[in-house]
């Protein structure tokens, strides 16, 4: 699942006449780094939503990855044409649950990760297990240095374990890293009890994924592991211009 359904405000005026992820960096709009990797990657289906400017998404998508469309691999949930809005990360995992397996990735469209691998065997093993989510965290950058969750090591170094619900403004005994908008998610995560929005969300219910994982963070059930590559939230035309100019 590819998110790229916001509005981007932050990114105005560049996205007043493009999505956010479709804006180029380094060569190649943001969306087709993820898609690439993906692929790379052995995902075969990929579920996209749209709202801003949606119709543009699925032109480009089509045109850059033409096999894909012709094999019926790529699908989207269209919000804004549907609610005329975004429906946020949970509201519009809700509406494309028909579109995904009961695991599957999650990669916001406006990160840039591009030495991310997408391992077939994490993905196994996560499908088999109990959590309900796994997330990678990055170091915290400057516009977040607090963090949103912190990481319980399974052993000292291993850079993976445990998510755990920590408030920001609480001490913990453990390091706080920021989420990278990149995880495994099960489609568990979006029924009851941990979420009371209704299946394929016929509503368009708008609601964020945060609340959701710190949810399942409570109840034990989300891992995590600390991600050190390369990795830029490109939420301001400065820092799309810093990794262009790189």
């Amino acid at each position: 699942m590819l998110l790229a359904a916001g509005r981007g405000e932050r990114m105005r005026p560049l996205t007043d006449r493009t999505p956010k992820p479709l804006l180029a960096v380094q060569g190649q709009a943001l969306l087709d780094w993820h898609v690439r990797a993906l692929t790379r990657d052995g995902v075969n289906r990929l579920a996209v939503n749209t709202a801003w400017l949606g119709e543009q998404i699925p032109e480009h998508l089509r045109a850059a990855f033409p096999g894909l469309d012709k094999e019926g691999r790529l699908r989207f949930s269209h919000e804004g044409r549907d609610f005329g809005r975004a429906l946020e990360t949970a509201g519009g995992i809700a509406r494309a649950l028909p579109l995904l397996g009961e695991a599957f990735w999650l990669a916001a469209g406006d990160v840039f990760a591009p030495d991310f691998v997408f391992d077939a065997g994490c993905a196994r093993a996560f499908s088999a297990g109990s959590d309900l989510a796994h997330v990678w965290l990055v170091p915290n950058p400057g516009h977040n240095p607090l963090g949103d969750f912190a990481l319980q090591e399974t052993a000292p170094g291993s850079g993976t374990g445990r998510a755990l619900n920590q408030p920001r403004e609480a001490p913990s005994a453990f390091p706080r890293f920021t989420y990278s908008t990149i995880a495994l998610l099960k489609a568990e995560l979006f029924r009851a009890p941990w979420c009371d929005i209704a299946p394929g969300n016929p509503d368009g219910v708008a609601a964020p994924l945060a609340a959701l994982l710190r949810r399942a963070m409570d109840a034990g059930r989300v891992g995590a592991t600390l991600y050190t590559g390369r990795w830029t939230d490109v939420g301001t035309p400065e820092r799309l211009a810093q990794l262009n100019a790189a």
